[in-house]
């Protein structure tokens, strides 16, 4: 049945993007809604962990800007490490990350993780191939070990097409207040974009797993990806007073990831 509804979904054409003032209001409720769930997880003593990942320009840091925009900064937080230093890369891959765990009645952000390693070090070549391989050999394991300490883990994936990620990048460098999201890698983003997509399809069919699942949402029109990553993320936890029609995101925009969506056309080539 499932298969069946992606399929309708694949066929149905490309949602609307919706008007400003009609993207502001169904923002503003579904806000109201991940309050409601930050008041639960606050009160029940849960740890929350959002992945957050995606190729240079996806809308990353504008979509977890959104969701977290009313929530108490007390039990929110928003991790996003830079280079390692000469200690960290000497350590145990994930240490530095397992340091920024969410701990009781906290919801974290991973804006990049772990990933790091499956993606830009896997292409930049800034990682071995012994280590990319013992990195993917490990993360299931280490991600069901969090996931059965208690951790609730949600793994998103932006995706963007190379024209997009194209216009998106050259907007970074001509706006003032944007331009110090441009980095060196940003500068080979496109040249490596076949690269990119390899890691990321390997990424995906190696990591995805029945303990932690990763989820797709097409990004190309940020107002769509905002909203759907939203009603993603709170369909999939519990909170009282949930507005269960309101959270229920688009197939065509959100979804899980099967290996199928590497041959249909669901995610960029």
């Amino acid at each position: 049945m499932q298969g069946e509804a992606e399929a309708e979904a694949e066929a149905e054409p490309a949602p609307a993007r919706p008007a400003r003032e009609e993207y502001e209001a169904q923002l503003r409720l579904l806000q109201i809604e991940l309050v409601k769930l930050q008041r639960h997880f606050i009160r029940c003593g849960q740890q929350i962990l959002v992945i957050v990942e995606g190729r240079d320009g996806a809308g990353k840091d504008g979509s977890i800007k959104r969701i977290i925009e009313h929530l108490s900064p007390r039990e929110t937080r928003v991790v996003a490490l830079g280079a390692p230093s000469d200690r960290e890369r000497h350590a145990w891959y994930f240490q530095r990350y397992v340091a920024q765990l969410p701990v009781a009645q906290e919801l974290v952000f991973f804006n990049r993780s772990w990933y790091n390693r499956a993606g830009v070090e896997r292409v930049m070549g800034f990682c071995t191939e012994a280590q990319y391989e013992d990195f993917m050999q490990a993360v299931p394991s280490f991600e069901a070990l969090l996931v059965h300490s208690g951790i609730k883990l949600l793994k998103y994936y932006l995706d963007i097409d190379r024209d997009e990620q194209k216009r998106r990048l050259a907007a970074r460098l001509r706006d003032p207040l944007t331009q110090w999201k441009s980095s060196p890698v940003d500068a080979v983003a496109l040249k490596h974009w076949k690269a990119y997509s390899h890691a990321r399809d390997t990424m995906l069919l190696r990591t995805h797993t029945d303990a932690a699942p990763w989820h797709v949402v097409r990004a190309n029109d940020k107002r769509l990806a905002r909203l759907n990553l939203i009603r993603d993320i709170l369909s999939r936890l519990d909170y009282g007073g949930k507005r269960a029609k309101l959270v229920r995101p688009d197939p065509a925009i959100a979804f899980e990831f099967t290996p199928d969506c590497l041959a249909n056309g669901r995610l960029a080539r």
